[in-house]
């Protein structure tokens, strides 16, 4: 197939379609051509964490992941829980120009846990945000919860939940068992998310307001999202790649980079949420990418910091764990990586359809080379990536947002 690109639109669709005197040409043969990757689920860390990732720097990481939009999370200093400050992160987004940045908005004042944030502020401001999350933290109080979903109820927009119980995982420094047993490690129970995700289930249902689950990563999660899909309660869930790739084995090597929340599970829950992603009980793939500085991980395990990046592994993850071994096809990958995530955070330009009149939001990608990860390379500041030195398939040819080409080949493409 053919696509022509006209003034940031997809112009037409076919085979053997004739170029205008001069277009550029892009030979893709053998390549796929997916929609623009939106990441539901990303940590650019500005403002306040400038050491550690910046917008600029963060979303010339999502362009050569393959992103043409990310959501940009709340745990920033200070808080984006008021309308000034989700609109300085959607400017300097902008500003930056490598892929679209929305702000994700938090639930409660300071992630506190005590009062609501600015919600309707947030949403009627030139951001314009539809979802909201106090991720880093769980919105604990069952109270709160259900206020906040009602509230995001009357100009549709959805609460994505950390799933974590402070109560069952106070101290807990990795999943909790057998591995941790062994090791001597405070253990983090899979029910510490599973209650939660119960919980709001049900209050979401009560309500009649949408709830999405950040980072699923237990067997029992995918349970308790299946049984509440099957009934008919508005709930949506992501997995990230590194929950399905990476065990709780992984922790014997006492390495921080191993170390993320939620924690790293056991293999048989490995299995569960690769099939849950195979037969649609979780919605879509985000990448949770959490870039620390060195100093952050490079210390004694139960100091260093949590998380891992992502955006630029992404795609060869979920080509690693799902494509390849036949659990999903590259139209599923457009679905769970692209149209899903957009049409949860309501961001009508992204993840639309490859056909005439789209916006030119997309990415070429190559499946055919295999290569080993290495996070110096990378475009983002974090180097805390877990895959390092792990032979990878697939390579990005092209990302081009709105028509512009902001990465050629690997390389972000300089204005």
């Amino acid at each position: 197939m053919d696509l022509l690109l006209v003034d940031g639109r997809i112009e037409s669709v076919g085979t053997d379609l004739e170029a205008p005197t001069g277009v550029e040409i892009v030979e893709a043969d053998g390549c796929i051509v997916l929609p623009g990757l939106v990441d539901l689920h990303t940590h650019l860390r500005e403002p306040g964490g400038e050491e550690a990732e910046t917008v600029e720097t963060g979303t010339r990481a999502a362009a050569r992941g393959g992103f043409t939009a990310v959501h940009a999370m709340a745990n920033t200093m200070p808080v984006a829980d008021t309308a000034g400050v989700v609109e300085q992160v959607a400017r300097r987004g902008e500003s930056a120009g490598w892929c679209a940045v929305r702000p994700v908005g938090a639930v409660t004042v300071g992630l506190a846990g005590e009062r609501l944030a600015e919600l309707d502020a947030m949403a009627n401001s030139r951001a314009q945000v539809r979802v909201f999350s106090d991720d880093g933290k769980c919105v604990h109080d069952p109270v709160l919860m259900r206020r906040a979903l009602e509230y995001v109820k009357s100009f549709d927009g959805v609460i994505a939940q950390h799933a974590q119980d402070p109560s069952l995982t106070e101290g807990a420094q990795m999943h909790e068992g057998v591995v941790s047993a062994e090791l001597g490690l405070s253990g983090w129970p899979a029910v510490a998310e599973e209650s939660i995700i119960a919980r709001d289930v049900l209050l979401a249902h009560h309500v009649g307001s949408r709830l999405h689950v950040c980072h699923l990563s237990t067997a029992g999660s995918v349970d308790i999202v299946r049984w509440a899909k099957q009934r008919g309660i508005a709930v949506t869930a992501e997995v990230t790649p590194h929950h399905l790739l990476l065990t709780d084995e992984t922790v014997r090597r006492f390495d921080p980079v191993f170390k993320v929340n939620p924690p790293l599970r056991t293999a048989e829950d490995v299995e569960a949420v690769r099939e849950g992603l195979a037969d649609g009980t979780i919605d879509i793939v985000a990448t949770d990418h959490a870039p620390h500085p060195r100093d952050a991980k490079d210390r004694e395990w139960d100091q260093a910091a949590m998380g891992m990046t992502g955006l630029e592994t992404a795609l060869s993850l979920v080509q690693h764990t799902m494509v390849d071994p036949g659990r999903l096809t590259w139209r599923d990958v457009a679905r769970v990586l692209s149209e899903k995530p957009a049409e949860i955070g309501r961001d009508g330009d992204q993840g639309r359809p490859l056909a005439p009149g789209a916006p030119a939001h997309l990415l070429v990608w190559d499946p055919r080379p295999t290569r080993p990860a290495d996070p110096t390379e990378h475009a983002s500041r974090g180097r805390n990536s877990p895959f390092a030195g792990l032979d990878l398939p697939g390579t990005n040819r092209l990302t081009v947002l709105a028509g512009r080409a902001t990465v050629r080949d690997g390389a972000v493409v300089v204005r």
